[in-house]
């Protein structure tokens, strides 16, 4: 829309019916060209490269403050279901996982007990599994690795390009609407100030 609003005014640049609420439109169309094509980009590219470094401080804090240990299976918990653990484990395509009661070693040395979730087909009373836990011995999440920070970041980049862009057209779109407004407003009012005479016998003579 703002590519052929530009043309359109390009063509009617030295024709004398153009008005200068045209040239202001052409206005507000090159403006808005001009801060999806360079802006918005530069705006998702700054948010993306953010995201990123954020996720990438979480993930080696979660990295630094979860621990990968080995599991006893006790049983399955009464209502057992298999089901998805977390985002990023989707974002790995590791999907479907089961929930089982299991037996583990804090890094303390404690002995803990507990329902976890895991993605090992053996889950029968006395398998052993792979389950992750914090400092203090609690089941927690897989850290987030590189992979899935990179793809939120890049998500969020998007995001925010997209965004910006359809601000920019949004705010064009009104500018043109207010401008339209002002148009039909002194129309109205030129054909207020004609309308006594129009019609009239000998009227411009």
């Amino acid at each position: 829309m703002t590519v052929r609003a530009l043309l359109g005014i390009r063509r009617w640049r030295h024709n004398p019916l153009c008005r200068p609420t045209d040239r202001h439109e052409a206005g507000a169309a090159l403006a808005a060209l001009l801060l999806m094509l360079l802006a918005a980009p530069a705006l998702g590219w700054l948010c993306g490269s953010l995201t990123d470094d954020a996720l990438h401080k979480v993930a080696r804090a979660q990295r630094a403050h979860r621990h990968v240990t080995e599991a006893v299976v006790v049983r399955e918990p009464s209502g057992a279901s298999r089901f998805a653990q977390d985002p990023e484990s989707a974002v790995a395509g590791d999907t479907t996982r089961t929930s089982v009661v299991a037996a583990w070693k804090a890094p303390d040395g404690s002995a803990r007990q507990g329902r976890v979730s895991t993605a090992s087909p053996a889950t029968a009373p006395g398998d052993r599994i792979r389950v992750w836990t914090d400092d203090r011995g609690s089941p927690a999440l897989r850290p987030m690795d590189t992979s899935t920070a990179r793809t939120h970041a890049v998500l969020a980049g998007i995001g925010a390009t997209l965004l910006a862009a359809g601000l920019v057209e949004t705010a064009r779109r009104l500018a043109v609407w207010r401008m339209m407004q002002q148009r039909y407003v002194r129309l109205d009012r030129a054909w207020a100030a004609a309308g006594p005479d129009w019609g009239r016998t000998g009227t411009g003579n």
